[in-house]
């Protein structure tokens, strides 16, 4: 599993690892905010690689990618960094966009600029798709409320005591996955504070894109939803014309940690449905 690189259109250095089926179908997975590549867990990204090409990418400013001084509000720069990976990877028709979280806001951006041909269908998972104030589709939960804006912060003890009071919103019960845990945690802290801030710099709607989507599409959302409020998985699944709605009773963000067998046999059940 040897890290990939590509270069988005301001020519960031963009990270990314592939495994699975070589001439399998691709996932593209596209983590949330102040996260990486890493974030899925290596159980979730082994039983996916038995069934698919997949592509973990890290977001610029985030793991191994570049962390350019500006661009991160800018949508045409995020949906040229998705289109790179796709572009190096030789991929132009039938693949699987999965967003966690930001993730979801960054597929949005993609469609919107450079529409659907290369792909097949898409997954939200706990994901936001529009942000700014007003926004139904980027409203945030309780945990990310009260987090803002020390969250942000350059010094280190309002960062890691704002990051820490995200608890086990990212993950749920943290029996048994507790190293997951610590390593989103670390994620977060390591993303530099200038972007952690930077990518909520932005005012996008994405709806009448949802609106017209011409592509299935998957909503899996926790009920409990701390980070990103279940109302925005409502929304998207309200908008896209052809949209299954998975809603996890007492999940909180990390549908793939609570659950991560559930969570791999609803993309398999999605993606096969695709043909």
């Amino acid at each position: 599993m040897a890290l990939r690189e590509a270069y988005g259109i301001d020519g960031t250095p963009l990270a990314y690892r592939v495994t699975g089926i070589e001439d399998g179908r691709a996932l593209v997975l596209l983590h949330g905010w102040a996260q990486s590549m890493n974030c899925w867990g290596s159980g979730v990204l082994d039983a996916l690689a038995a069934n698919y090409r997949v592509i973990a990418v890290d977001l610029r400013g985030h793991g191994y990618s570049g962390a350019p001084e500006i661009g991160y509000d800018d949508s045409k720069i995020w949906a040229g960094d998705v289109a790179a990976i796709l572009a190096a990877e030789d991929i132009t028709s039938d693949a699987v966009l999965v967003g966690w979280s930001y993730g979801g806001l960054v597929i949005a951006d993609y469609l919107s600029e450079c529409g659907t041909d290369a792909v097949a269908g898409i997954v939200l998972v706990g994901a936001i798709t529009s942000i700014g104030r007003g926004q139904q589709g980027g409203r945030v939960g309780t945990a990310m409320r009260d987090a803002m804006p020390a969250a942000l912060s350059e010094n280190p003890g309002d960062a890691i005591r704002a990051l820490g009071s995200f608890g086990t919103a990212l993950t749920g019960d943290t029996e048994g996955v507790g190293p997951q845990s610590q390593a989103l945690f670390g994620a977060s802290l390591s993303t530099p504070p200038r972007v952690r801030a930077a990518l909520f710099g932005r005012q996008v709607a994405h709806d009448d894109l949802l609106a017209a989507l011409d592509v299935p599409a998957l909503i899996v959302h926790g009920t409990a939803d701390r980070v990103v409020d279940v109302s925005a998985g409502r929304h998207a699944a309200e908008l896209i014309p052809n949209a299954t709605a998975s809603f996890w009773e007492g999940c909180d963000h990390g549908p793939f940690v609570e659950d991560p067998d559930r969570f791999v046999a609803e993309i398999i059940a999605f993606v096969s449905s695709l043909g």
